[in-house]
């Protein structure tokens, strides 16, 4: 019971159209303290996977920047071969992206985006230089126009304001690409903040798409390139990119196939094979909820 007011009633409030029930939690809020932050692996065999997320808070449940970060982290765990690094805002140790194999980045975007302070942006373009794997959730991609060719250039798209849209709304995933990203990974159903009708690069060269969705309000129901909301790109150097818009809810990482595409992305971003039946993501209602500080509870409005 405590797993569905915590987590399953914002989604089905929003399925209702706003009705039911809100998160509600103590204005004092603040991020866990217990999460090993910039820890360095001690074997330098494994595929160090660095996670960039912001610390601040927009409303419980939602853009849950360090908590999904570290769920994703502890899922990460359970393959063997890599070691998870998380940071918040930025990495402020010199050594914590040295080496790294991949950067994971969950943050806001648009004027707020974490890449327009000082020269965040030419670090993460020199790793990339470096055919080092990137993966950008969900506003990853929305940056402001002027630097839309080199947010391209990384990621494969970018979100173009007065062109993109952005909106939320239910969607199942039934059917998959056939891709290790997508293995082992089953059908699953998320509301969640979509960016879509993005700008690709010229003929799409080096995109492979992985999901696409529509408005169920939308007047056209064709699952075309403006519908993609996840995608991979296979950058000139061989390196490897992974962007999902989606992982606005928390709650979302509830869905085994859900957590499985997320993780499997990641990894395959890394240069890390999956198994055949993709990637472990074994994950309890605590598990998913341990690092909500304070948990959020559901009330009535």
């Amino acid at each position: 019971m405590r797993f569905v007011q915590r987590c399953l009633l914002p989604v089905l409030g929003l399925l209702l159209g706003g009705t039911g029930s809100l998160w509600s939690q103590d204005a004092s809020t603040k991020l866990a303290t217990d999460l090993p932050i910039e820890v360095q692996p001690a074997d330098a065999k494994l595929a160090k996977i660095v996670f960039i997320a912001g610390s601040n808070v927009f409303k419980p449940g939602e853009h849950e920047y360090v908590a999904g970060c570290a769920v994703l982290c502890d899922l990460l765990r359970q393959t063997p071969s890599v070691f998870p690094v998380l940071a918040l805002d930025w990495p402020r140790k010199p050594e914590t992206l040295a080496g790294a194999k991949s950067v994971v980045c969950l943050f806001d975007g648009g004027d707020k985006h974490a890449l327009l302070a000082a020269d965040r942006m030419s670090q993460l373009r020199k790793l990339a230089d470096e055919g080092v794997g990137l993966v950008g959730f969900h506003q990853f991609v929305d940056v402001p126009k002027d630097v839309g060719d080199r947010m391209r250039d990384l990621m494969g798209a970018a979100w173009e304001k007065g062109h993109s849209q952005r909106a939320h709304w239910v969607t199942r995933f039934g059917t998959f690409a056939e891709h290790p990203v997508s293995r082992g990974v089953t059908p699953f159903q998320i509301d969640d903040g979509w960016l879509f009708r993005l700008r690709f690069v010229p003929e799409s060269k080096g995109v492979t798409p992985l999901l696409r969705t529509v408005s169920p309000k939308a007047a056209s129901q064709e699952l075309n390139e403006e519908a993609t909301v996840a995608w991979l790109y296979e950058r000139s150097n061989g390196g490897r990119s992974f962007s999902f818009t989606g992982t606005h809810l928390h709650a979302s990482l509830a869905e085994e196939g859900y957590r499985r595409f997320l993780v499997n992305g990641i990894l395959w971003s890394a240069g890390v094979d999956t198994p055949k039946s993709g990637a472990p993501v074994s994950l309890t209602p605590e598990g998913l909820n341990k690092y909500l500080k304070p948990a959020p509870v559901a009330v009535k409005k």
